[in-house]
């Protein structure tokens, strides 16, 4: 089943993870979704932690989260200036009460937490904010991936490719 209908947005700020960003973003494409890099500046370029440039497709306040299907969001250090935006934390909460599927890795739980959605969920990170991700309620597991309704989450680069299977697995799940 192609997903050449959704379009999903990955979220972008400097020192993102680079395999982290990318490699599930060229998973949705192969399996036909578009997907856009939503930053603060629309047309600003962002540098990933390894160098690999992304250009913001969008800014944050272009998004209409009713037009979207899923949202990805890379650690590395990105998630801590991504979770200062009010509207990148309306838009994760307006993803999650719509029940469309959101991607995590890494340090992406940061984002997650402020935007409070976690309480009572089931997820994964790196350990290094298994503590945060605790203290903000949720069921934090060692494994892979974990899977909790339209939450997908994993814990750092090695763990990519089930990763983004599972995320692409939620999108073509969501087209019924």
């Amino acid at each position: 089943m192609s997903l050449q209908n959704l379009t999903v947005i990955c979220l972008l700020d400097d020192e993102f993870e680079d395999l982290e960003l990318w490699y599930p973003v060229y998973r949705t494409r192969e399996a036909g979704a578009t997907v856009l890099y939503a930053g603060p500046e629309k047309g600003k370029t962002h540098i990933g932690k390894y160098g690999v440039p992304a250009t913001a497709d969008l800014s944050f306040d272009e998004i209409d989260s009713s037009s979207v299907s899923g949202l990805l969001v890379p650690g590395g250090w990105a998630p801590d200036k991504l979770r200062r935006y009010p509207a990148v934390l309306q838009l994760v909460r307006d993803m999650d009460e719509a029940n469309k599927p959101i991607g995590q890795i890494c340090h992406a739980g940061w984002v997650l937490i402020s935007a409070k959605i976690l309480n009572g969920r089931k997820v994964t990170s790196t350990p290094g904010i298994r503590d945060d991700m605790e203290n903000a309620g949720a069921l934090w597991f060692d494994e892979p991936v974990v899977e909790d309704g339209n939450l997908i989450s994993a814990r750092r680069p090695p763990d990519l490719p089930p990763y983004a299977k599972a995320f692409v697995d939620a999108l073509k799940e969501r087209m019924g």
